[in-house]
C-alpha cells in the first residue's frame, strides 16, 4: 500500500523594516517591538536601514539582529533587472552587504514596466539577467527573489511564471504578497501554481486599495493555499494603516493568531 506524504510548511513570523521607513522608529526601536510582538524574522531594507556602500554597518546590523534573539529574513535591495547584457555594479554592490548582512535571500525587482507592456524579446533579456545574478548569489549561499508588485513582470501569475520558465534557474524564486491588482481568486491560484518558486510572504490587507487593518479570514484563505509549499518561510507584515504602531502590534497579533491556528505551520 502506497503512503503519501504531506509536505510540511512552517512560517516565522516577522516584519519588512521599510514598514517603517516614514517613522522616526531606530533600529533598536524595531527590534525591541518585535520582541513585544511575539516576532522572530526580519527583512531590512537598502537604503532604510542598511546601506549597500556600508558593509560594516550591514554587518554590524545583522549581528545586532541575532544577538536580540532574531533571524534575518532577507535583504530588501532596490535592484531592478532591465534586460542589460550583464548585471551592472549596483547589484554586486547590494549582494555583499546582503552577504555581510548574513541575509539568507536578497529580493530585486522584475523591471520597472506593467508586464502587457513588455515584448516576449524583453522577457527573454531579462531572464538572462536575473539568471546571471541569481548565479553570483548562489556562489555566496544567497538565494534570489523576484519582488511579487504591479508594474513588474510579477504583476499577474502567468508573467511571473513566464519569467521564472525563461529564467530557469534554481537560485531563483519570488516573494508573495497580495496585489491589488488581482482578486483573492486569482491570488489563490497564483500561490497554488507558484508555490514551489516561493520563499517568504508579506502580509498586510488593502481592502478597497488601502491599507487597513490586517484581515485574519484573508491571511487564512493564503497560507492554506500555500500549504503544499513545504520547508520554512517567512511571513512578515507589511504597509500597516497609518504607519501606526498600536497598529502594527494589532496587525502581529492577529498574524500569530492565524499562523498558530492554521494546520499548515508544522
Amino acid at each position: 500500500m502506497e503512503c503519501s506524504t504531506r509536505s510540511v510548511t512552517t512560517w516565522v513570523p516577522g516584519v519588512v523594516s521599510a514598514t517603517f521607513k516614514k517613522t522616526s522608529l531606530t533600529v533598536d526601536d524595531i527590534l525591541a517591538l518585535m520582541k513585544e510582538c511575539g516576532l522572530r524574522t526580519v527583512e531590512w531594507s537598502e537604503n532604510v536601514h542598511v546601506f549597500p556602500s556600508d558593509l560594516t554597518g550591514a554587518e554590524l546590523l545583522g549581528r545586532k539582529t541575532r544577538d536580540a534573539g532574531f533571524s534575518v529574513a532577507a535583504y530588501g535591495s532596490y535592484y531592478r533587472i532591465a534586460g542589460r547584457e550583464h548585471v551592472d555594479a549596483d547589484f554586486a554592490e547590494s549582494l555583499a552587504a546582503a552577504n555581510a548582512l548574513g541575509a539568507p535571500v536578497i529580493r530585486i525587482w522584475a523591471g520597472e514596466k506593467p508586464s502587457a507592456e513588455v515584448s516576449e524579446e524583453e522577457v527573454y533579456r531579462m531572464a538572462r539577467e536575473a539568471d546571471e545574478a541569481a548565479d553570483m548569489a548562489a556562489a555566496q549561499n544567497i538565494k534570489v527573489a523576484f519582488e511579487w508588485h504591479k508594474n513588474t513582470l510579477t504583476d499577474t501569475n502567468e508573467s511571473a511564471a513566464k519569467l521564472m520558465s525563461f529564467a530557469n534557474n534554481d537560485n531563483l524564486y519570488c516573494l508573495w504578497q497580495p496585489t491589488v491588482a488581482l482578486s483573492p481568486r486569482e491570488r489563490v491560484e497564483g500561490i497554488q501554481m507558484m508555490q514551489k518558486r516561493l520563499l517568504n510572504f508579506h502580509v498586510y490587507s488593502w481592502p478597497d486599495g488601502k491599507r487597513g487593518p490586517l484581515n485574519e479570514a484573508e491571511w487564512y484563505l493564503y497560507f492554506s493555499a500555500a500549504e503544499q509549499m513545504g520547508g520554512t518561510h517567512a511571513a512578515m507584515l507589511e504597509f500597516v494603516k497609518d504607519d501606526a504602531v498600536e497598529q502594527f502590534r494589532q496587525d502581529a497579533g492577529r498574524l500569530l493568531h492565524v499562523l498558530e491556528s492554521g494546520e499548515w505551520n508544522g
